[in-house]
């Protein structure tokens, strides 16, 4: 080799190693309150990448939706306006449908079921097509099971739902679902959730109960209903053009930390559950453990039916049927 090709060599190299350990900050976007677990697991993710990338990797990360609410967030980070963010999986269903089966009522038959197919080969596929749209899927976090509460009554079998404005996400799964146990679905951000249920304009709610307990929705909601009548995933996803910016190694941290901030998170979720329970209930609160999920399945089994009529995806709705134990 010449001695010019010789520097040349050395050259790239140099230039290769500058770009792996350049320093990185990535706006992270969380709609969730800086109390909720998700944010939680956004700051134990920034922990891993500090230590994974030798502090070149870092997340600034903005919570209770301070950079805009679900669907502005997305858009941004697809215009490389925001860097990456963590949502319901629901949110996402707009740009890939196939993503709107996660939260089929019913689908999972425990947490277990839904790590092996988050973490596994369903998961990865749901992941992978947002690179269609500009996006980078990283991970699946855990919003939880998804838990009924309402102003005024226990929801014990699906007549008790007859008539009742329930807000719901937008995912075309949650409305129907509702719609069919007699419900009043009304869609609408979290952000402008509080309000809506102190002025009465829905009167009942559903999220997982670590949501309802960092946005305070005790302070006005009575009754909580422990229905686990649909698992909520979070996608953890950044702009692909900044992805695709950064070096392989580089790609491969943020993909590890954020893969290992899963089990950190859903075990913080976990932990929490029975002291919510309790905390709940030491307010004067109405909680419910007792739940026949028998009628609303019977009920609500047409979703997954419309949705494979109207998305596709039977082979992954069987493929996640066969992981069950």
């Amino acid at each position: 080799m010449s001695y010019q090709k010789m520097l040349l060599a050395a050259g790239a190299a140099l230039a290769i190693c500058a770009g792996t350990a350049q320093a990185q900050t990535f706006r992270f976007a969380a709609e969730a309150p800086a109390t909720d677990s998700q944010v939680k697991a956004a700051e134990h993710m920034n922990e891993l990448l500090a230590e994974k990338s030798g502090g070149t990797l870092d997340l600034r990360i903005f919570a209770g939706g301070t950079l805009g609410n679900a669907q502005a967030v997305i858009t941004g980070t697809r215009g490389n306006t925001v860097d990456m963010f963590v949502t319901g999986s629901s949110n996402l269903s707009g740009l890939k449908a196939e993503m709107g089966m996660l939260d089929i009522p019913f689908l999972f038959q425990d947490g277990d079921h839904a790590y092996r197919t988050l973490d596994g080969e369903v998961g990865r596929a749901l992941l992978d097509q947002l690179d269609d749209v500009g996006l980078k899927g990283l991970a699946f976090w855990e919003n939880g099971w998804r838990q009924i509460t309402t102003k005024d009554r226990i929801v014990a079998k699906p007549e008790d739902l007859a008539g009742m404005k329930i807000r719901t996400t937008g995912a075309p799964v949650h409305i129907k679902a509702f719609e069919l146990l007699g419900a009043n679905p009304v869609p609408m951000p979290i952000g402008e959730l509080y309000t809506a249920l102190e002025m009465g304009t829905v009167t009942a709610q559903e999220h997982p109960l670590g949501v309802f307990m960092s946005a305070k929705f005790f302070e006005v909601q009575d009754n909580i209903t422990l229905s686990r009548h649909a698992y909520s995933p979070l996608v953890v996803a950044m702009s692909k053009a900044k992805f695709d910016a950064l070096a392989p190694e580089q790609q491969q941290m943020l993909i590890d930390a954020a893969v290992e901030t899963a089990a950190f998170q859903r075990q913080l979720n976990s932990d929490a559950l029975a002291g919510q329970v309790a905390e709940l209930r030491a307010m004067g609160k109405t909680v419910s453990e007792d739940f026949d999920q028998t009628p609303f399945v019977a009920a609500t089994a047409p979703v997954r039916e419309g949705f494979i009529a109207e998305f596709g995806g039977a082979d992954k709705l069987e493929a996640i049927d066969a992981l069950r134990d």
